[in-house]
Protein backbone atom coordinates (compact mmCIF):
# COMPACT_ATOMS: atom_id res chain seq x y z
CA UNK A 1 0.00 0.00 0.00
CA UNK A 2 1.04 3.69 -0.88
CA UNK A 3 2.53 5.45 2.13
CA UNK A 4 0.27 2.87 4.61
CA UNK A 5 3.53 1.53 6.87
CA UNK A 6 2.75 2.64 10.45
CA UNK A 7 6.52 3.87 11.48
CA UNK A 8 6.63 5.02 15.43
CA UNK A 9 9.29 4.95 17.80
CA UNK A 10 9.70 2.10 21.00
CA UNK A 11 7.02 3.55 23.79
CA UNK A 12 10.46 3.80 26.46
CA UNK A 13 12.09 5.82 24.17
CA UNK A 14 9.20 8.09 23.36
CA UNK A 15 8.93 8.85 27.04
CA UNK A 16 12.80 9.58 27.34
CA UNK A 17 12.22 12.26 24.66
CA UNK A 18 9.01 13.32 26.04
CA UNK A 19 11.26 14.63 29.34
CA UNK A 20 13.06 16.93 26.70
CA UNK A 21 15.76 14.71 27.56
CA UNK A 22 18.84 15.42 24.73
CA UNK A 23 19.76 12.09 23.04
CA UNK A 24 22.92 10.91 25.64
CA UNK A 25 20.37 10.64 28.44
CA UNK A 26 18.11 8.54 26.01
CA UNK A 27 21.06 6.19 24.05
CA UNK A 28 20.39 3.65 27.29
CA UNK A 29 16.90 2.77 25.50
CA UNK A 30 17.39 -0.57 23.99
CA UNK A 31 16.28 0.03 20.31
CA UNK A 32 15.25 3.55 20.61
CA UNK A 33 13.87 3.44 17.06
CA UNK A 34 12.02 0.23 17.37
CA UNK A 35 10.21 0.86 13.88
CA UNK A 36 8.01 -1.35 12.65
CA UNK A 37 5.68 -1.01 9.09
CA UNK A 38 2.69 -3.35 7.86
CA UNK A 39 2.39 -5.41 4.87
CA UNK A 40 -0.40 -7.14 4.76
CA UNK A 41 -1.62 -6.19 7.92
CA UNK A 42 1.31 -8.15 10.12
CA UNK A 43 3.67 -6.17 11.67
CA UNK A 44 7.46 -6.41 10.92
CA UNK A 45 10.51 -5.07 12.39
CA UNK A 46 13.35 -4.19 10.09
CA UNK A 47 16.87 -3.95 10.66
CA UNK A 48 19.96 -2.67 7.50
CA UNK A 49 19.76 -5.05 4.77
CA UNK A 50 23.47 -6.78 4.54
CA UNK A 51 25.32 -7.13 1.31
CA UNK A 52 28.80 -9.09 1.18
CA UNK A 53 29.76 -7.53 -1.87
CA UNK A 54 27.45 -5.32 -3.11
CA UNK A 55 24.05 -3.98 -2.22
CA UNK A 56 20.98 -2.57 -4.56
CA UNK A 57 18.12 -0.38 -2.79
CA UNK A 58 14.94 0.48 -5.23
CA UNK A 59 11.43 1.94 -4.60
CA UNK A 60 9.93 -1.41 -6.44
CA UNK A 61 11.53 -4.96 -5.05
CA UNK A 62 11.73 -6.91 -8.52
CA UNK A 63 13.95 -3.98 -10.03
CA UNK A 64 15.86 -4.42 -6.94
CA UNK A 65 16.66 -8.39 -7.78
CA UNK A 66 17.31 -7.29 -11.18
CA UNK A 67 20.22 -5.15 -9.85
CA UNK A 68 21.49 -7.89 -7.54
CA UNK A 69 20.98 -10.33 -10.23
CA UNK A 70 23.80 -8.06 -12.94
CA UNK A 71 25.84 -7.80 -9.99
CA UNK A 72 26.03 -11.18 -8.99
CA UNK A 73 26.60 -12.32 -12.53
CA UNK A 74 30.19 -9.92 -12.52
CA UNK A 75 28.42 -6.68 -13.97
CA UNK A 76 29.58 -3.56 -12.11
CA UNK A 77 27.55 -0.51 -10.39
CA UNK A 78 26.89 1.08 -13.42
CA UNK A 79 25.55 -1.93 -15.29
CA UNK A 80 23.39 -2.61 -12.24
CA UNK A 81 22.13 1.07 -12.26
CA UNK A 82 21.43 0.93 -16.05
CA UNK A 83 19.70 -2.27 -15.64
CA UNK A 84 17.53 -0.94 -12.38
CA UNK A 85 16.71 2.35 -14.69
CA UNK A 86 15.30 0.39 -17.84
CA UNK A 87 13.73 -2.40 -15.46
CA UNK A 88 12.22 0.54 -13.22
CA UNK A 89 10.39 1.99 -16.41
CA UNK A 90 8.42 -1.51 -16.61
CA UNK A 91 7.96 -2.30 -13.29
CA UNK A 92 7.28 1.50 -11.92
CA UNK A 93 5.81 3.43 -14.45
CA UNK A 94 4.62 6.17 -12.36
CA UNK A 95 8.11 7.36 -12.39
CA UNK A 96 10.01 5.13 -13.20
CA UNK A 97 11.11 6.14 -17.32
CA UNK A 98 12.30 5.96 -20.38
CA UNK A 99 10.01 9.18 -21.40
CA UNK A 100 11.79 12.26 -18.08
CA UNK A 101 15.21 12.61 -17.26
CA UNK A 102 17.19 13.09 -14.31
CA UNK A 103 20.82 12.99 -12.46
CA UNK A 104 23.25 10.72 -11.40
CA UNK A 105 25.86 10.75 -9.43
CA UNK A 106 28.58 8.37 -9.63
CA UNK A 107 31.88 7.65 -7.84
CA UNK A 108 34.39 5.08 -9.81
CA UNK A 109 36.96 2.85 -7.57
CA UNK A 110 39.73 4.92 -7.90
CA UNK A 111 37.64 7.81 -5.95
CA UNK A 112 36.74 10.28 -9.06
CA UNK A 113 33.18 11.35 -8.65
CA UNK A 114 30.87 12.48 -11.27
CA UNK A 115 27.96 14.21 -11.67
CA UNK A 116 25.70 13.57 -15.14
CA UNK A 117 22.89 15.90 -15.97
CA UNK A 118 20.59 14.04 -17.81
CA UNK A 119 17.52 16.26 -17.48
CA UNK A 120 15.01 17.28 -19.64
CA UNK A 121 15.05 20.05 -21.88
CA UNK A 122 12.47 22.56 -22.94
CA UNK A 123 11.45 22.29 -26.75
CA UNK A 124 12.88 24.75 -29.17
CA UNK A 125 9.18 26.27 -29.38
CA UNK A 126 9.14 26.98 -25.97
CA UNK A 127 8.46 30.53 -24.60
CA UNK A 128 8.43 32.12 -21.30
CA UNK A 129 4.31 33.04 -21.49
CA UNK A 130 3.35 29.74 -22.92
CA UNK A 131 0.97 28.52 -20.25
CA UNK A 132 -0.41 32.28 -19.88
CA UNK A 133 -3.55 33.53 -20.97
CA UNK A 134 -4.27 36.62 -22.46
CA UNK A 135 -4.62 38.47 -18.83
CA UNK A 136 -1.02 37.21 -18.39
CA UNK A 137 -2.23 34.76 -15.70
CA UNK A 138 -1.59 30.58 -15.72
CA UNK A 139 -3.50 28.53 -17.08
CA UNK A 140 -4.28 25.90 -14.51
CA UNK A 141 -2.94 22.49 -15.50
CA UNK A 142 -1.82 23.63 -18.92
CA UNK A 143 2.25 22.90 -17.25
CA UNK A 144 0.85 19.19 -15.78
CA UNK A 145 -1.52 17.23 -18.30
CA UNK A 146 -0.90 16.44 -21.93
CA UNK A 147 1.58 17.07 -24.43
CA UNK A 148 2.10 20.63 -24.37
CA UNK A 149 3.43 20.04 -20.40
CA UNK A 150 5.92 17.51 -22.22
CA UNK A 151 9.62 18.53 -22.43
CA UNK A 152 12.39 16.52 -24.48
CA UNK A 153 13.34 13.05 -21.99
CA UNK A 154 16.85 12.34 -21.05
CA UNK A 155 16.92 9.27 -19.52
CA UNK A 156 18.00 7.06 -22.40
CA UNK A 157 20.98 9.29 -23.51
CA UNK A 158 21.76 9.16 -19.91
CA UNK A 159 21.57 5.39 -19.29
CA UNK A 160 23.96 4.95 -22.81
CA UNK A 161 26.25 7.47 -21.55
CA UNK A 162 27.37 5.75 -18.08
CA UNK A 163 27.18 2.49 -19.90
CA UNK A 164 29.19 3.45 -22.73
CA UNK A 165 32.23 4.98 -20.48
CA UNK A 166 32.21 2.66 -17.75
CA UNK A 167 29.61 -0.11 -18.38
CA UNK A 168 31.50 -4.07 -18.02
CA UNK A 169 28.21 -6.11 -19.32
CA UNK A 170 26.68 -5.82 -23.20
CA UNK A 171 24.21 -3.66 -23.62
CA UNK A 172 21.70 -6.06 -24.42
CA UNK A 173 22.43 -7.95 -21.12
CA UNK A 174 21.52 -5.37 -18.83
CA UNK A 175 18.73 -5.00 -20.97
CA UNK A 176 17.09 -8.02 -21.24
CA UNK A 177 15.18 -8.06 -17.69
CA UNK A 178 13.51 -5.05 -18.37
CA UNK A 179 12.36 -6.24 -21.89
CA UNK A 180 11.09 -9.57 -20.27
CA UNK A 181 9.27 -7.83 -17.53
CA UNK A 182 7.30 -5.82 -20.53
CA UNK A 183 7.18 -8.67 -23.05
CA UNK A 184 5.62 -11.32 -19.97
CA UNK A 185 4.43 -8.77 -18.03
CA UNK A 186 4.37 -9.25 -13.66
CA UNK A 187 1.74 -10.24 -11.20
CA UNK A 188 0.85 -6.39 -9.70
CA UNK A 189 1.11 -5.86 -6.12
CA UNK A 190 -1.13 -3.62 -3.83
CA UNK A 191 1.36 -1.20 -3.84
CA UNK A 192 1.57 -1.40 -7.82
CA UNK A 193 -2.01 -0.93 -8.37
CA UNK A 194 -2.20 1.99 -4.96
CA UNK A 195 -0.20 3.89 -7.70
CA UNK A 196 -1.90 2.78 -11.04
CA UNK A 197 -5.06 4.04 -9.44
CA UNK A 198 -3.71 7.86 -9.04
CA UNK A 199 -3.71 8.31 -12.63
CA UNK A 200 -6.91 6.39 -13.69
CA UNK A 201 -8.94 9.59 -14.87
CA UNK A 202 -5.62 10.75 -17.16
CA UNK A 203 -5.48 7.12 -18.80
CA UNK A 204 -9.22 6.80 -19.62
CA UNK A 205 -8.43 10.24 -21.73
CA UNK A 206 -5.65 8.43 -23.65
CA UNK A 207 -5.92 5.66 -25.72
CA UNK A 208 -2.47 4.47 -25.48
CA UNK A 209 -2.25 4.75 -22.13
CA UNK A 210 -5.99 3.28 -21.13
CA UNK A 211 -4.95 0.21 -23.47
CA UNK A 212 -2.00 -0.57 -21.27
CA UNK A 213 -3.18 0.60 -17.71
CA UNK A 214 -7.02 0.15 -18.11
CA UNK A 215 -9.48 -2.94 -18.72
CA UNK A 216 -11.70 -2.42 -22.06
CA UNK A 217 -14.17 -1.49 -19.99
CA UNK A 218 -12.37 1.45 -18.57
CA UNK A 219 -11.78 -0.16 -15.19
CA UNK A 220 -8.54 -0.11 -13.15
CA UNK A 221 -6.16 -3.73 -13.03
CA UNK A 222 -6.70 -5.22 -9.91
CA UNK A 223 -4.16 -6.86 -6.98
CA UNK A 224 -2.79 -10.49 -8.69
CA UNK A 225 -3.58 -9.55 -12.27
CA UNK A 226 -0.55 -9.40 -14.73
CA UNK A 227 0.63 -6.14 -16.67
CA UNK A 228 1.82 -6.51 -20.15
CA UNK A 229 3.14 -3.78 -22.07
CA UNK A 230 3.94 -5.23 -25.48
CA UNK A 231 4.64 -2.14 -27.22
CA UNK A 232 7.07 -1.33 -24.51
CA UNK A 233 9.04 -4.61 -24.90
CA UNK A 234 9.39 -3.77 -28.51
CA UNK A 235 10.40 -0.19 -27.81
CA UNK A 236 13.27 -1.78 -25.35
CA UNK A 237 14.30 -3.93 -28.10
CA UNK A 238 15.25 -1.50 -30.71
CA UNK A 239 17.05 0.55 -27.57
CA UNK A 240 18.97 -2.68 -26.60
CA UNK A 241 19.86 -2.99 -30.59
CA UNK A 242 20.97 0.05 -31.74
CA UNK A 243 21.48 2.22 -28.25
CA UNK A 244 20.05 5.95 -28.10
CA UNK A 245 20.21 6.74 -31.70
CA UNK A 246 17.04 4.88 -31.80
CA UNK A 247 15.38 6.72 -29.26
CA UNK A 248 16.87 10.48 -30.46
CA UNK A 249 17.16 9.67 -34.32
CA UNK A 250 14.85 6.72 -35.66
CA UNK A 251 11.05 5.33 -35.10
CA UNK A 252 11.12 6.15 -31.92
CA UNK A 253 11.65 9.50 -31.46
CA UNK A 254 9.50 9.78 -35.26
CA UNK A 255 6.25 7.66 -33.21
CA UNK A 256 6.96 10.62 -30.37
CA UNK A 257 6.76 13.73 -32.36
CA UNK A 258 4.19 12.08 -33.96
CA UNK A 259 1.99 11.76 -31.49
CA UNK A 260 3.12 15.35 -29.73
CA UNK A 261 1.69 17.24 -32.73
CA UNK A 262 -2.09 15.04 -32.47
CA UNK A 263 -2.18 15.96 -29.36
CA UNK A 264 -1.78 19.84 -29.16
CA UNK A 265 2.34 19.35 -28.29
CA UNK A 266 5.59 21.32 -29.64
CA UNK A 267 8.19 18.77 -29.73
CA UNK A 268 9.81 18.00 -33.00
CA UNK A 269 12.41 15.70 -34.41
CA UNK A 270 15.29 18.77 -34.00
CA UNK A 271 14.75 18.59 -30.44
CA UNK A 272 15.48 14.63 -30.18
CA UNK A 273 18.33 15.25 -32.43
CA UNK A 274 19.63 18.07 -30.74
CA UNK A 275 19.74 16.81 -27.16
CA UNK A 276 23.13 16.20 -25.27
CA UNK A 277 23.76 15.14 -21.76
CA UNK A 278 25.94 16.63 -19.10
CA UNK A 279 28.96 15.61 -17.01
CA UNK A 280 30.05 18.16 -14.70
CA UNK A 281 31.86 18.02 -11.55
CA UNK A 282 29.87 17.37 -8.75
CA UNK A 283 29.05 20.17 -6.07
CA UNK A 284 31.43 18.79 -2.64
CA UNK A 285 30.87 20.27 1.26
CA UNK A 286 32.82 18.52 4.31
CA UNK A 287 30.66 17.96 7.27
CA UNK A 288 32.69 16.26 10.66
CA UNK A 289 35.28 15.13 8.87
CA UNK A 290 33.01 13.29 5.92
CA UNK A 291 33.42 14.40 2.20
CA UNK A 292 29.81 14.93 0.49
CA UNK A 293 29.56 15.16 -2.99
CA UNK A 294 25.87 15.64 -4.36
CA UNK A 295 23.87 17.62 -7.80
CA UNK A 296 25.51 21.01 -8.66
CA UNK A 297 22.79 23.08 -10.40
CA UNK A 298 20.51 22.73 -12.87
CA UNK A 299 19.89 21.51 -8.85
CA UNK A 300 19.21 23.48 -6.12
CA UNK A 301 18.82 20.63 -3.84
CA UNK A 302 22.79 20.28 -3.44
CA UNK A 303 23.08 23.89 -2.61
CA UNK A 304 21.06 23.39 0.28
CA UNK A 305 22.10 20.82 1.45
CA UNK A 306 25.54 21.90 1.40
CA UNK A 307 24.59 25.31 3.36
CA UNK A 308 22.03 23.85 5.79
CA UNK A 309 25.45 21.13 6.88
CA UNK A 310 27.74 23.97 6.87
CA UNK A 311 25.23 26.14 9.68
CA UNK A 312 24.53 22.63 11.50
CA UNK A 313 28.43 22.07 11.36
CA UNK A 314 29.11 24.99 14.28
CA UNK A 315 26.42 23.09 16.74
CA UNK A 316 27.66 20.00 18.37
CA UNK A 317 24.38 18.24 17.42
CA UNK A 318 24.89 15.27 18.75
CA UNK A 319 24.75 16.97 22.50
CA UNK A 320 21.94 18.82 21.75
CA UNK A 321 19.87 15.34 21.40
CA UNK A 322 17.96 13.87 18.81
CA UNK A 323 14.87 16.00 17.84
CA UNK A 324 14.79 17.54 21.35
CA UNK A 325 13.87 21.65 20.79
CA UNK A 326 17.03 22.58 20.98
CA UNK A 327 18.19 20.40 17.41
CA UNK A 328 15.04 20.54 16.06
CA UNK A 329 15.35 24.70 16.34
CA UNK A 330 19.25 24.68 14.74
CA UNK A 331 17.82 22.27 12.17
CA UNK A 332 14.82 24.65 10.91
CA UNK A 333 16.38 27.59 11.12
CA UNK A 334 19.07 26.51 9.00
CA UNK A 335 16.70 25.16 6.44
CA UNK A 336 15.01 28.47 6.23
CA UNK A 337 18.53 30.21 5.42
CA UNK A 338 18.67 28.07 3.10
CA UNK A 339 15.47 27.75 1.47
CA UNK A 340 15.41 31.56 1.19
CA UNK A 341 19.48 31.74 -0.50
CA UNK A 342 18.43 29.92 -3.31
CA UNK A 343 17.56 32.99 -4.88
CA UNK A 344 18.05 33.15 -9.05
CA UNK A 345 19.49 29.48 -8.94
CA UNK A 346 19.01 28.06 -12.84
CA UNK A 347 20.65 26.34 -15.34
CA UNK A 348 23.71 27.16 -15.22
CA UNK A 349 23.89 27.72 -18.98
CA UNK A 350 21.58 30.30 -18.78
CA UNK A 351 22.78 32.04 -15.86
CA UNK A 352 25.56 32.67 -13.21
CA UNK A 353 24.19 30.72 -9.84
CA UNK A 354 26.01 32.24 -6.72
CA UNK A 355 27.06 28.61 -5.52
CA UNK A 356 30.57 29.12 -4.20
CA UNK A 357 29.12 32.19 -1.97
CA UNK A 358 26.21 29.97 -0.78
CA UNK A 359 27.75 27.24 -0.14
CA UNK A 360 31.23 28.63 1.61
CA UNK A 361 31.38 28.28 5.41
CA UNK A 362 32.47 31.30 6.22
CA UNK A 363 29.01 32.05 5.08
CA UNK A 364 27.87 29.59 7.38
CA UNK A 365 29.70 31.29 10.28
CA UNK A 366 27.86 34.52 9.46
CA UNK A 367 24.77 33.13 9.30
CA UNK A 368 25.29 31.40 12.88
CA UNK A 369 26.28 34.96 14.18
CA UNK A 370 22.75 36.43 13.60
CA UNK A 371 20.48 33.02 14.27
CA UNK A 372 18.76 33.13 17.57
CA UNK A 373 18.70 30.05 19.67
CA UNK A 374 15.57 30.04 21.56
CA UNK A 375 12.58 31.61 19.13
CA UNK A 376 11.66 31.15 15.20
CA UNK A 377 13.04 33.66 12.46
CA UNK A 378 10.47 35.43 10.56
CA UNK A 379 10.43 33.89 7.23
CA UNK A 380 9.34 37.69 5.95
CA UNK A 381 12.80 39.13 7.16
CA UNK A 382 14.81 37.15 4.67
CA UNK A 383 15.16 37.26 1.37
CA UNK A 384 13.12 35.29 -1.11
CA UNK A 385 14.42 32.62 -2.53
CA UNK A 386 13.50 29.92 -4.91
CA UNK A 387 12.45 26.59 -3.60
CA UNK A 388 11.65 24.52 -6.68
CA UNK A 389 7.79 23.65 -7.43
CA UNK A 390 8.43 20.33 -8.68
CA UNK A 391 6.41 17.19 -8.09
CA UNK A 392 7.30 15.00 -5.10
CA UNK A 393 6.35 11.70 -7.22
CA UNK A 394 9.94 11.20 -8.09
CA UNK A 395 12.12 8.53 -7.44
CA UNK A 396 15.67 7.23 -6.21
CA UNK A 397 17.84 4.31 -6.05
CA UNK A 398 20.94 3.18 -4.80
CA UNK A 399 23.86 1.06 -6.04
CA UNK A 400 27.37 -0.27 -4.81
CA UNK A 401 29.36 -2.55 -6.30
CA UNK A 402 32.43 -4.77 -4.86
CA UNK A 403 34.95 -2.61 -6.11
CA UNK A 404 33.45 0.23 -4.51
CA UNK A 405 31.89 1.78 -7.29
CA UNK A 406 28.65 3.68 -5.95
CA UNK A 407 25.91 5.34 -7.99
CA UNK A 408 23.44 7.55 -6.45
CA UNK A 409 20.57 8.16 -9.36
CA UNK A 410 17.30 10.07 -8.91
CA UNK A 411 15.08 10.80 -12.13
CA UNK A 412 11.24 11.39 -12.77
CA UNK A 413 8.48 12.10 -14.64
CA UNK A 414 8.04 14.78 -12.38
CA UNK A 415 3.99 14.27 -11.61
CA UNK A 416 3.01 10.76 -11.36
CA UNK A 417 2.68 8.79 -14.88
CA UNK A 418 3.73 12.20 -16.28
CA UNK A 419 0.94 14.48 -18.34
CA UNK A 420 -0.69 11.51 -18.44
CA UNK A 421 -0.08 10.28 -22.07
CA UNK A 422 1.26 7.95 -23.75
CA UNK A 423 3.64 8.35 -26.77
CA UNK A 424 1.67 6.15 -29.56
CA UNK A 425 2.55 2.92 -30.18
CA UNK A 426 6.13 3.44 -28.34
CA UNK A 427 4.07 2.47 -25.24
CA UNK A 428 6.53 5.09 -23.28
CA UNK A 429 4.80 7.11 -20.83
CA UNK A 430 5.80 11.02 -20.71
CA UNK A 431 7.04 13.21 -18.27
CA UNK A 432 5.42 16.99 -17.51
CA UNK A 433 8.21 18.24 -17.07
CA UNK A 434 7.57 21.98 -17.97
CA UNK A 435 5.79 22.18 -14.86
CA UNK A 436 9.46 22.94 -12.93
CA UNK A 437 9.92 26.03 -14.88
CA UNK A 438 8.52 29.51 -13.57
CA UNK A 439 5.50 29.55 -15.53
CA UNK A 440 4.86 33.18 -14.10
CA UNK A 441 8.29 34.40 -12.59
CA UNK A 442 7.91 36.65 -9.43
CA UNK A 443 4.33 35.00 -8.28
CA UNK A 444 4.18 31.95 -5.95
CA UNK A 445 2.64 28.69 -6.94
CA UNK A 446 -0.37 26.04 -5.35
CA UNK A 447 2.56 25.68 -2.29
CA UNK A 448 3.68 28.72 -1.71
CA UNK A 449 6.72 28.73 -4.06
CA UNK A 450 8.06 31.91 -5.71
CA UNK A 451 8.97 31.64 -9.69
CA UNK A 452 12.26 32.72 -10.06
CA UNK A 453 13.79 34.77 -13.21
CA UNK A 454 16.55 32.44 -13.63
CA UNK A 455 13.95 29.95 -13.94
CA UNK A 456 12.04 31.21 -17.04
CA UNK A 457 11.06 28.59 -19.62
CA UNK A 458 13.38 29.26 -22.41
CA UNK A 459 14.01 26.96 -25.60
CA UNK A 460 16.43 23.94 -24.90
CA UNK A 461 17.01 25.01 -21.39
CA UNK A 462 16.98 22.42 -18.30
CA UNK A 463 14.49 23.44 -15.34
CA UNK A 464 15.35 24.33 -11.98
CA UNK A 465 14.98 20.79 -9.58
CA UNK A 466 15.27 19.46 -5.64
CA UNK A 467 16.88 16.34 -6.63
CA UNK A 468 20.20 15.59 -4.81
CA UNK A 469 21.60 11.91 -5.02
CA UNK A 470 24.44 12.18 -3.07
CA UNK A 471 27.84 10.60 -2.25
CA UNK A 472 29.41 10.55 0.61
CA UNK A 473 33.00 9.47 1.59
CA UNK A 474 35.98 9.14 4.11
CA UNK A 475 39.93 9.05 3.95
CA UNK A 476 39.10 8.02 0.35
CA UNK A 477 36.32 5.39 0.77
CA UNK A 478 32.78 5.01 -0.05
CA UNK A 479 30.62 5.62 3.02
CA UNK A 480 27.02 6.26 2.12
CA UNK A 481 25.15 6.44 -0.73
CA UNK A 482 21.69 8.07 -0.46
CA UNK A 483 19.37 10.52 -2.17
CA UNK A 484 14.58 10.42 -2.49
CA UNK A 485 12.33 11.96 -4.24
CA UNK A 486 10.43 14.56 -2.23
CA UNK A 487 9.95 17.37 -4.74
CA UNK A 488 11.45 20.57 -2.33
CA UNK A 489 11.53 18.47 0.48
CA UNK A 490 14.29 16.50 -1.19
CA UNK A 491 17.47 18.31 0.19
CA UNK A 492 15.83 18.04 3.98
CA UNK A 493 14.96 14.17 3.75
CA UNK A 494 18.61 13.64 2.71
CA UNK A 495 19.75 15.93 5.79
CA UNK A 496 17.90 13.87 7.82
CA UNK A 497 19.34 10.64 6.93
CA UNK A 498 22.65 11.90 6.75
CA UNK A 499 22.62 13.65 9.89
CA UNK A 500 20.82 10.63 11.50
CA UNK A 501 24.02 8.69 11.20
CA UNK A 502 26.93 10.77 11.70
CA UNK A 503 25.76 12.95 14.27
CA UNK A 504 23.12 10.52 16.42
CA UNK A 505 24.23 7.39 15.70
CA UNK A 506 21.54 5.33 13.81
CA UNK A 507 21.90 2.45 11.78
CA UNK A 508 21.57 3.64 8.19
CA UNK A 509 17.73 1.71 8.49
CA UNK A 510 16.79 3.85 11.65
CA UNK A 511 18.02 6.88 10.22
CA UNK A 512 15.93 6.40 6.95
CA UNK A 513 13.04 5.46 9.32
CA UNK A 514 13.29 8.84 11.12
CA UNK A 515 10.18 10.78 11.17
CA UNK A 516 10.86 13.60 8.98
CA UNK A 517 10.97 17.67 9.64
CA UNK A 518 10.37 20.25 7.07
CA UNK A 519 11.18 23.88 6.65
CA UNK A 520 11.15 25.70 3.15
CA UNK A 521 10.91 29.23 4.26
CA UNK A 522 8.03 30.11 2.09
CA UNK A 523 4.82 28.81 3.92
CA UNK A 524 6.26 29.88 7.23
CA UNK A 525 5.65 26.78 8.66
CA UNK A 526 7.54 23.81 10.22
CA UNK A 527 6.16 20.61 8.54
CA UNK A 528 6.56 17.23 10.61
CA UNK A 529 5.41 13.73 9.89
CA UNK A 530 3.34 11.62 12.91
CA UNK A 531 5.75 10.97 15.78
CA UNK A 532 8.86 13.39 14.98
CA UNK A 533 8.32 15.43 18.17
CA UNK A 534 7.65 14.55 21.13
CA UNK A 535 4.29 16.54 22.87
CA UNK A 536 7.00 18.37 25.23
CA UNK A 537 8.57 19.15 21.94
CA UNK A 538 6.33 20.54 20.15
CA UNK A 539 5.00 22.62 22.90
CA UNK A 540 8.79 24.08 23.54
CA UNK A 541 8.76 25.09 20.03
CA UNK A 542 5.35 26.66 19.66
CA UNK A 543 5.77 29.17 23.06
CA UNK A 544 9.48 30.16 20.56
CA UNK A 545 7.14 31.07 17.75
CA UNK A 546 7.10 28.04 15.05
CA UNK A 547 4.21 27.02 13.87
CA UNK A 548 4.25 23.35 13.64
CA UNK A 549 2.04 21.16 10.99
CA UNK A 550 1.42 17.56 10.93
CA UNK A 551 1.34 15.80 7.54
CA UNK A 552 1.63 12.14 5.95
CA UNK A 553 4.23 10.81 5.28
CA UNK A 554 6.96 11.89 2.51
CA UNK A 555 9.91 10.74 1.01
CA UNK A 556 11.61 7.54 -0.32
CA UNK A 557 14.76 7.30 0.80
CA UNK A 558 16.96 4.43 -0.49
CA UNK A 559 20.05 4.44 1.39
CA UNK A 560 23.46 2.52 1.22
CA UNK A 561 26.02 2.38 4.64
CA UNK A 562 29.63 1.15 4.03
CA UNK A 563 31.43 -1.11 6.91
CA UNK A 564 28.83 -2.05 9.30
CA UNK A 565 24.88 -1.23 10.16
CA UNK A 566 26.06 2.03 11.46
CA UNK A 567 28.94 4.21 11.84
CA UNK A 568 31.79 2.56 14.09
CA UNK A 569 29.89 -0.54 14.08
CA UNK A 570 31.61 -3.02 11.77
CA UNK A 571 30.10 -5.93 10.56
CA UNK A 572 30.57 -8.67 8.34
CA UNK A 573 28.79 -7.38 5.47
CA UNK A 574 30.42 -5.08 2.93
CA UNK A 575 27.13 -3.08 2.54
CA UNK A 576 24.35 -2.43 4.50
CA UNK A 577 20.87 -1.17 2.79
CA UNK A 578 18.48 0.72 4.07
CA UNK A 579 14.69 1.02 2.60
CA UNK A 580 12.33 3.59 3.12
CA UNK A 581 8.79 1.58 3.55
CA UNK A 582 7.24 5.00 3.27
CA UNK A 583 6.16 3.26 -0.05
CA UNK A 584 6.01 -0.39 0.66
CA UNK A 585 6.52 -1.63 -2.93
CA UNK A 586 10.78 -1.16 -2.73
CA UNK A 587 13.46 -3.58 -0.97
CA UNK A 588 17.09 -3.46 -0.15
CA UNK A 589 18.46 -6.17 -2.11
CA UNK A 590 22.18 -7.88 -1.04
CA UNK A 591 24.64 -9.22 -3.25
Amino acid sequence: MLFSGKLRYSAVFLTCMATGAPLPACAAVSDPLAFETTRGGQAVGQAPMPGREGMVVTAQDIASHVGADILARGGNAVDAAVAVGYAMAVVYPAAGNIGGGGFMTLRTPDGHVTFLDFREHAPGAATPDMYLDGSGHVIAGASTKGWRAVAIPGTVAGMEEVHGRWGRLPRADVMAPAIALARDGFILKASDVDLLRTSTAAFAKDPYASKIFLHADGTPLAVGEKLVQSDLARTLERIARDGARAFYEGPIAKEIVKSSTKGGGILSRRDFASYHTRMMAPLSCDYRGYHIDTAPPPSGGGVALCEMLNILSGYDMHALGLHTAASVQREVEAMRHAYADRQDLGDPAFVTNPVAHLTDPAYARQIRQYLPLNHAVPSASLHPGNAGGEKEETTHYSIADRDGMAVAVTYTLNGWFGAGVVAGRTGIVMNDEMDDFSSQPGAPNMFGIVGSVANAIAPGKTPLSSMAPTIVSRAGQPVMVLGSPGGSRIPTIVLSVLTGMVDYGLDVQQAVDLPRIHEQWQPDVVQVEKGALSPAVERTLTREGYTIEEHAPWGVAESILAGGPRIGRAGQARYYGGADMRHQSGAAVGE
